[in-house]
Formats: C-alpha cells, structure tokens, sequence
C-alpha cells in the first residue's frame, strides 16, 4: 500500500497495576505509540499565560496531573468521531477545574484555554522519563513508531526535542512516525494504525499501542485489530476493561519478561 507524503519512515514502574500476559502470550514485535500523554504535554508557559489572562491564578505543578485526570473523560463508551465537540468541551472543562480554578472563573478560563489547545504546536513539554523509557522499550528489542493525532510536524517536534526521530540521530531511533495531519485519517478511524502496520511490514496481532485517551487510542487500537494499552500514570482507570501501564520503562519490563518467557511482576 502507498501512503502519502508526510509519513516518516524507515527500514515509573512500581505503582502495581501493570497487566501481566497470558504465559502463552508472546511478546510484541513492535509497539506503536501516542505523542500526547506519553511524550509531550501542554507547553505549560502557553497555559499558565492563558490563565493569567483569564485573571486565574494556577501552579505549573498542577498542569500535567490535570491533563491525565481530564483524559478519563474521554471513555471508551464514548463516539469521539459523532460527538467530538461534547466530549472535547468535557476535556476541557475537566481540565480547567483540575487546574483548581474557581466555579465563578471557569467560563473565561475555558475560553482562554480553548484558543490554545487549539494549536497542535502545543504540545512540546517532554514527559518526564519518556526518552528513557523508549529507550528500555529499544533495549527490550522491538521495533518502534509513533501515531498522532497532529498537525504533520509531530516528527519534527519530537526529534527538536530530542525524544526521538526515524532513524539515527540525538533521541531514540524509531521507524515511522504516522501522523494524521499527513495521512488525512485521525484515531480512532483505523485506517491511521494500519498505515504504520504497513510500514512496519507486519501483522497487526504482532504489534501493541499505547495511547492516553480510551475513546481515541483504545477503540482505535482495537478497530485495527491492535493490543492496546492506556498511559495511566496517577492509576485512575481503575474499573478499565482495557490493560493499563504508569509509564514506558513498566511497559519495557513487562515485554521483557515475555521475552523471557516468565510472568511480569
């Protein structure tokens, strides 16, 4: 299958709820990952600009912990491609009150909020651990690639931010990176996993995502006929019907252990 121009391509464990496997269940031979959530987050000086001109007062501290809490909005029970605007107003509204703003402020939060989640460019705050993580994911042997939602410069952001780029270079070397700004398709539809199943030249049941949002990463995920797992780092997904990691090192152990052939911890 040919795919478009834009398409990029080359040949905190210790929170107890990593999901084991199956012992007859064999280790991936790629994984597939997010940018939102699992590499970056909301540029926090853009954010805490917009709350000033909402005349709210916001620690940066609180910034990243708001956005996983609002992303359990965004449940797997959820249409994301027939209602996106009600469940994007609930993220964000989410978002806001976790920030702790005021009920009588919210209204002009949002609004100022808003005007910056607007911009895919956004999303160029490196998640603590990531790099690393990728790499373990690396170290474990299987190959990489990345599929976003985004504007078609996520390859971009994420090599100037040295997470990683398709190929040798600073980050880590990753395969592909599949973004839906160039391909035309946004997650869930599946079609966007299968172009960066095509590059990898695989089968899909020998691939595993992992994303950050259930609606959008793992209904698309399963469209596709992908293992998903949810990036749930503060462990709020508790009654999920979906396997759940708290970061990309737990998830490199878990693969490592498979390899092995014994169970995770």
């Amino acid at each position: 299958m040919a795919w478009p121009d834009g398409i990029f391509c080359a040949r905190k464990a210790g929170y107890g709820y990593v999901l084991g496997m199956a012992s007859t269940s064999d280790p991936p031979a790629a994984v597939l990952l997010d940018a939102g959530g699992v590499f970056v987050l909301p540029d926090p000086d853009r954010i805490l600009g917009a709350f000033t001109r909402a005349e709210c007062s916001v620690g940066r501290e609180v910034l990243a912990d708001a956005h996983y809490r609002a992303a359990v909005r965004f449940g797997t029970h959820l249409d994301v491609e027939a209602n996106w605007a009600e469940a994007w107003l609930d993220y964000l509204q989410t978002y806001v009150a976790e920030c702790g703003v005021p009920p009588d402020r919210r209204d002009e939060a949002h609004r100022h909020i808003d005007s910056e989640f607007a911009d895919a460019a956004l999303w160029v705050e490196p998640v603590p651990g990531s790099r690393e993580g990728l790499r373990a994911l690396a170290d474990a042997g299987v190959r990489l690639g990345i599929v976003s939602n985004a504007d078609g410069m996520m390859a971009w952001r994420l090599a100037q931010l040295e997470l990683c780029q398709v190929g040798p270079g600073i980050g880590v070397d990753i395969e592909c990176v599949v973004d839906s700004g160039a391909v035309g398709v946004m997650k869930p539809d599946p079609r966007i996993f299968e172009a960066a199943v095509d590059l990898l030249g695989l089968d899909v049941d020998q691939v595993w995502y992992v994303g950050d949002m259930p609606a959008i990463d793992v209904v698309g995920a399963r469209r596709a006929g992908i293992r998903p797992f949810l990036m749930d780092p503060l462990g709020l997904h508790l009654d999920a019907s979906y396997e759940r990691v708290p970061s990309l090192a737990a998830l490199a152990e878990l693969i490592a252990a498979a390899s092995l052939g014994r169970p995770s911890a």
